[in-house]
C-alpha cells in the first residue's frame, strides 16, 4: 500500500494544472477525491482482514492477549493467517480466477448485528469497506480529468431540465467554479449532512463490540457529532448568504433554477395558510410543550414528593434534577 501510495501521489503532481491555481476544477477533483476514498477504504479493509479479524477470533476464543502474535506478524506470514482462515492458504488465486466465494469465511454478509458484543459483525464491516473501495475506484474513472472520456460535471448539470426549472442547472458550474462561498456552502452542508448519519448509525449499528451497551459513551458520540453538525449548518447559511448577496450577478442568471426560487416571497412559501389541510398533531404537540412547564413546575420545589409523583422519595435517585439527591 504504500507503494501505491506513492504512485498516487506523483500522479497527482502529474495532473495538477498550475492554470487553475484561483479555483478548484471540479471533474479531476471528483475524481482524485473518489480514489482517494477508494484506496482509504481498501486499505482499511486489508486491515481488518489481515490484523483485525485474527486477533479478534484469538480473543473470543479466550486466548491470552500475552499469547496473540503482534499485527505485523499477521500480514508477514501468511501460513499463521491460514491457521484461521484456511482460504488463504490460496492466495490471491480465488480472485483471479474469479472463484470469490472461497473468501466467504472472513468477507460475509450475515446482516445485524452480534449477540455477544452489541455490535455488527466484523466481517460485514471487512466486506463492507472491500465494496465501498471498489464502488469508488470504478466511479472515479466517470468524470474527465486531462483527456476527453468521460462525464464533466457541467454537461451533468446542464442536462437536467426539469418542468418547473426553466434552463435547470444551467451556470451553476460556473457559479460552483467562480465563488468560494457558494462551494464551500455545499461542501459543509454535505458534510453536516453525513455527520448526522454517522450520529446515528453510531447508536443503531454500532461498529465497535460493547459499544451499545456503553450507554455513556453512546450519549456523547451522539451528542459530539450533532453539535458538529450544527456548527456545520451555521456556516451553510452563512456562506450561502455571503453568496446571495455579494456574488450573486442577476444580469447573467436568467431564468435558471436559482433566479425561479429567487422570485417567490418567503410569505408565500412559508406561510401558515399556504396549506389548508393544518398539521393538527404537531400543533397538539407544541401547545402540550408550552403548557407543560406551566404544570410541572410547582413540582420541582418538592423534592420529597408532588401531586405530579407522589412517591418521588421512594424512587431513589433515578430523577438526579428532581429526587432525593437534589
Amino acid at each position: 500500500m504504500a507503494t501505491i501510495t506513492v504512485f498516487f501521489e506523483q500522479e497527482n503532481i502529474f495532473h495538477y494544472n498550475e492554470k487553475e491555481q484561483s479555483q478548484i476544477n471540479q471533474d479531476p477533483i471528483s475524481g482524485h477525491l473518489a480514489g482517494l476514498l477508494g484506496l482509504g477504504s481498501f486499505s482499511w479493509a486489508g486491515h481488518q482482514v489481515h490484523v483485525s479479524l485474527p486477533i479478534n477470533q484469538f480473543l473470543n476464543t479466550g486466548v491470552d492477549p500475552k499469547e496473540i502474535p503482534l499485527p505485523h506478524e499477521f500480514i508477514l506470514n501468511r501460513d499463521l493467517l491460514a491457521q484461521l482462515y484456511p482460504r488463504f492458504a490460496e492466495g490471491a488465486t480465488p480472485f483471479f480466477t474469479l472463484n470469490w466465494s472461497k473468501y466467504a469465511d472472513c468477507l460475509t454478509f450475515r446482516g445485524g448485528l452480534d449477540a455477544v458484543t452489541g455490535g455488527l459483525w466484523l466481517t460485514d464491516i471487512a466486506h463492507r469497506h472491500l465494496a465501498i473501495a471498489i464502488l469508488f475506484l470504478t466511479t472515479g474513472h466517470m468524470y474527465r480529468t486531462n483527456w476527453g472520456i468521460g462525464h464533466g460535471l457541467k454537461d451533468i448539470l446542464e442536462a437536467h431540465k426539469g418542468p418547473f426549472t426553466g434552463q435547470g442547472h444551467k451556470g451553476l458550474y460556473e457559479i460552483l467554479i467562480t465563488t468560494w462561498h457558494a462551494q464551500l456552502s455545499l461542501n459543509l452542508a454535505m458534510l453536516g449532512s453525513l455527520t448526522i448519519v454517522v450520529a446515528h448509525h453510531m447508536y443503531s449499528m454500532p461498529p465497535y463490540p460493547y459499544l451499545a451497551t456503553d450507554y455513556g459513551t453512546q450519549l456523547s458520540l451522539f451528542t459530539h457529532h450533532m453539535w458538529i453538525d450544527g456548527f456545520l449548518i451555521v456556516g451553510v447559511a452563512a456562506h450561502a448568504t455571503i453568496f446571495m448577496v455579494r456574488d450573486y450577478d442577476l444580469t447573467t442568471r436568467y431564468n435558471d433554477l436559482l433566479d425561479r426560487l429567487r422570485h417567490r416571497r418567503p410569505q408565500d412559501m412559508f406561510s401558515n395558510t399556504a396549506i389548508q389541510l393544518q398539521p393538527v398533531f404537531a400543533q397538539w404537540i407544541q401547545n402540550t410543550h408550552a403548557l407543560a412547564p406551566g404544570a410541572t413546575a410547582p413540582g420541582v420545589l418538592f423534592a420529597r414528593s408532588s401531586r405530579l409523583i407522589p412517591d418521588k422519595a421512594n424512587l431513589g435517585f433515578r430523577f438526579p434534577c428532581d429526587g432525593p439527591g437534589r
